[in-house]
């Protein structure tokens, strides 16, 4: 598997990385969060931009609570994502609106890594996914399906098309209501990890999609989500006891 580097960050090798969320609504919440966040020492910090209302819709306020965060996390990676009220999303957006969004984090690199999500115009995505390796950010493809878990072949598929359009990180989350519905996940996972060269994010949300956060090195899943306080997905662990997890169920 070819690995993937975001700041001083390895995405596929060794244990999966581990990322926290920062949901902070006002700058001085995103700030006071991401202190917290970094005495935690997590690989990366996703900064949730669809939380920061006031930031999404004045793009010089964003710029500069992206400064601020970048001087309170010093090299820690930090991962851009703006989600569609679609895909779990806080805020909601147009299309032209959102891809207009994606392209400002970009071209003024507001993080290491951006979010795009997968279901969006394609000629428009393969353009960003272009210009953000002309900006060195790595881009991170997402797809979220909140109700249920696809078909197998649905996932590989969603996958591959990340891949093909140029993703660093295809990433699928999914809601399972069944175990059978996280073997789907994990069977998909490790059938795709085969296949594509890129390292890959995959989770099954919920508490019966707890397994899939903590066994990525074995299925092929290389960043894991965990929390520092407040959620932004059902299913999320700590920290600490995401860490002792992997720790747990490392290969040798």
């Amino acid at each position: 598997m070819a690995t993937v580097k975001i700041r001083n960050t390895i995405l596929g090798a060794g244990l999966p990385k581990i990322a926290v969320p920062n949901v902070g609504i006002t700058a001085e919440e995103i700030l006071t969060a991401a202190e917290k966040i970094k005495s935690a020492k997590p690989d990366l910090m996703e900064w949730r931009i669809d939380y920061y209302a006031a930031g999404v819709n004045d793009f010089d306020k964003l710029n500069t609570t992206a400064k601020k965060l970048r001087q309170e996390v010093g090299e820690l990676p930090i991962l851009v994502t703006f989600r569609t009220k679609n895909e779990g999303g806080v805020c909601s957006l147009n299309e032209e609106q959102y891809l207009n969004l994606v392209e400002y984090v970009i071209t003024n690199r507001l993080g290491d890594a951006v979010d795009i999500e997968l279901f969006h115009t394609e000629k428009r995505v393969k353009s960003l996914v272009n210009l953000a390796h002309d900006y060195n950010v790595v881009v991170i493809m997402s797809n979220h399906d909140f109700e249920k878990v696809p078909a197998k072949d649905v996932i590989e598929f969603r996958l591959r098309k990340m891949a093909q359009l140029g993703a660093d990180v295809p990433k699928l989350a999914c809601m399972p209501h069944s175990a059978a519905d996280v073997l789907t996940l994990l069977a998909a996972t490790t059938e795709m990890n085969a296949e594509i060269s890129n390292p890959l994010i995959t989770m099954a949300m919920g508490d019966i999609g707890k397994v899939t956060r903590i066994a990525g090195q074995v299925f092929g899943s290389s960043l894991s989500f965990g929390t520092v306080g407040q959620t932004s997905a059902p299913g999320q662990l700590s920290i600490a006891d995401l860490r002792n997890a992997e720790n747990y169920l490392a290969l040798s």
